[in-house]
């Protein structure tokens, strides 16, 4: 057998204090860019660590700070799925998120949980966080049931829970409503069907089912709409919808769907029964999921401000305070019109 390797020993503080000619506080007050270290002194320590090729142990140092710089972010799936079967509307979010928490120099710790055996939040007390956010699907019951009471702290933040009494960050939902069905009405609809639930376990699509009515209201438009029968997938549902709406016999002019997932479904149904969209039928979704500018015609959606929605949920995470009111004491994310060809021009 070969001789052993040695494994070198790792430089700590007390190496770097010998060095420079100073006490192992003083090394620490100086990479800490404490006032209180002359400019001398601290050259001195930088230029020891140099050498020594010293490198602070910045966990231990946030942890001695009162903080551990990282954000835990929970991501619900729905029962049974894997993490890569997670709407990707919250992959987006997840995205805009971590990029908004290394733009404070913050890490972020992401756990996906669909499953009971997943289920965990203590990372606040566990010394792993300082905040925690939950973003993902309303449907899974049990998982929301056992982070409800998370949603009761200053230090967290959720999307769009099922729980409408909470402070939460939301899009607004209310004027995305409005600006599909202005734009409906501009391209010479005059009649708008909501395909979604208009009440259940996802509050924002009530009130885009609410905006849409008041808006077509004021338009001088009819409205209607039609639930979808719950089932595996939201693009499932979309997709049963229309085609229980196209068996009934109801007319269809104008499709404002709750989400994108939704709405591709539904134009996968329009085109299979020969549709002509958008020159019979407009669509128009909501989310503004990449998956929709490939579509056949690609979706018209309302797109959420994602850099924003992660700025209220980190800002509130961070804060333990309220965010910053709208209607119902809940944040609102600015949206936004993304024109593509499911509506005439």
């Amino acid at each position: 057998m070969g001789a052993e390797v040695k494994k070198a020993r790792r430089v700590t503080s007390i190496d770097v204090a010998e060095a420079a000619g100073v006490s192992q506080s003083t090394v620490s007050r100086a990479l800490s860019g404490c006032d209180s270290i002359t400019e001398a002194t601290r050259s001195r320590v930088i230029e020891a660590a140099r050498k020594l090729q010293y490198r602070v142990n910045e966990h231990a140092a946030r942890l001695r700070r009162g903080s551990t710089g990282t954000l835990a972010v929970i991501v619900i799936g729905r029962a049974g799925a894997a993490p890569g079967a997670i709407n990707p509307f919250h992959y987006k979010l997840l995205g805009a998120v971590c990029a908004e928490a290394s733009a404070r120099g913050l890490d972020a710790l992401v756990s996906f949980q669909c499953d009971p055996a997943q289920f965990y939040h203590d990372y606040i007390e566990s010394g792993q966080a300082d905040g925690i956010i939950l973003i993902g699907t309303t449907v899974n019951t049990p998982a929301w049931d056992f982070h409800a009471p998370l949603l009761e702290r200053a230090n967290v933040s959720s999307w769009a829970s099922p729980f409408d009494k909470e402070v939460e960050i939301r899009s607004d939902n209310a004027s995305a409503a409005r600006i599909a069905v202005e734009r409906l009405a501009r391209a010479g609809h005059r009649a708008v069907t909501f395909v979604g639930q208009p009440t259940g376990d996802q509050p924002q699509f009530g009130e885009r089912y609410r905006g849409m009515v008041a808006a077509a209201e004021d338009a001088g438009l009819a409205h209607d709409c039609i639930v979808p029968p719950s089932n595996a997938t939201r693009a499932e549902e979309g997709r049963a919808a229309i085609q229980a709406m196209m068996a009934s016999g109801k007319p269809m002019d104008a499709l404002f769907f709750a989400c994108d997932a939704q709405a591709l479904g539904g134009l996968g149904a329009l085109a299979e029964a020969g549709c002509d969209v958008p020159g019979a039928v407009g669509v128009i979704g909501f989310d503004g999921v990449e998956g929709g500018a490939h579509s056949n015609p690609p979706l018209t959606t309302i797109e959420p401000d994602f850099a924003q929605a992660a700025r209220l949920l980190v800002e509130r995470s961070l804060s333990g305070e309220e965010p910053e009111e709208g209607e119902g004491g809940t944040a609102r994310a600015p949206v936004r019109l993304v024109e593509r060809a499911s509506v005439s021009s």
